[in-house]
């Protein structure tokens, strides 16, 4: 990744604290760690609309950060969109599945066993654990755990089994990633291009999985899906955090991918960033 660009393509209004992406025919579809609703975007006739997560309040924004379900990572396979609060709290569990022809929320489940179960197995206590990206490669799952609390965990969980529910099984790799500007960084999303998984990492001067922290910066890396070992790292921005990484298009010699940042301010609204590494 000798060879990046990271160019600003527009400003989505009415969305703020933008926390994971997902692309599909000329549309961007997002979450936010703030708010219970999916967000969609037509990138051709710049169309914003929204669909509630929630049937009990039709969808809530701007929630305290003590009530919030956090959600941090969204991925996605043929049918649906599956969405994930972080479970950096007992109130920030759930996993929403919606229809991606539909917009329908298909169900809401709690990730409590896979949580804890994740936790117990990778030494991880409650202030140490934090979801924010994760991959559906078939039918095994990749779930990145956010170093940024006190110990700075970053790590990758795969589950696979019948279900993640309640019958599954675990591994867990640690993965040591590399200090912007003098702070640790940590895993904020990932993203799987043929064999490897193209990761963001962001840089908060505040060691917890809960407070917000001055923004030192984000970097782009790489890790070998086979191995699970980090290859390659590069600084993208000494002053953004990126939450959010999507494929928008490749050849045989770069890809393009584009980014979700949160900004961390009071402003409703949200950057869209287009990032393309050479292969």
């Amino acid at each position: 990744m000798k060879q990046l660009t990271l160019e600003f393509l527009f400003h989505i209004f009415g969305l703020s604290a933008a926390s994971g992406i997902v692309y599909n025919d000329e549309q961007i579809h997002l979450i936010a760690d703030n708010s219970t609703y999916l967000y969609h975007y037509d990138m051709t006739n710049t169309l914003f609309t929204k669909t509630p997560l929630s049937q009990e309040d039709y969808g809530q924004e701007n929630i305290a950060k003590n009530m919030k379900p956090d959600f941090e990572s969204i991925t996605q396979n043929e049918l649906n969109y599956y969405i994930f609060g972080s479970g950096s709290t007992e109130k920030r569990i759930d996993l929403i599945e919606v229809h991606k022809l539909t917009n329908e929320v298909i169900s809401t489940q709690q990730l409590d066993i896979l949580y804890e179960s994740m936790k117990a197995f990778a030494g991880i206590d409650n202030d140490n654990f934090n979801i924010e990206g994760a991959i559906l490669d078939g039918e095994t799952w990749y779930f990145f755990n956010r170093g940024n609390g006190p110990k700075s965990q970053n790590g990758i969980f795969i589950v696979t089994g019948e279900n993640i529910i309640d019958n599954f099984r675990l591994t867990y790799f640690p993965i040591k990633l590399p200090k912007i500007n003098k702070v640790q960084s940590s895993f904020t999303d990932a993203v799987k291009v043929d064999e490897d998984i193209y990761f963001l990492a962001a840089a908060e001067d505040v060691a917890s999985n809960y407070k917000d922290g001055e923004i030192k910066g984000s970097l782009i890396g790489k890790i070998n899906l086979k191995k699970l070992k980090l290859e390659k790292t590069k600084v993208i921005s000494e002053n953004h955090k990126f939450e959010g990484i999507t494929i928008y298009k490749q050849n045989a010699k770069e890809i393009e991918f584009l980014l979700c940042e949160d900004p961390d301010n009071d402003k409703n609204q949200t950057g869209i960033y287009k990032l393309t590494v050479n292969k």
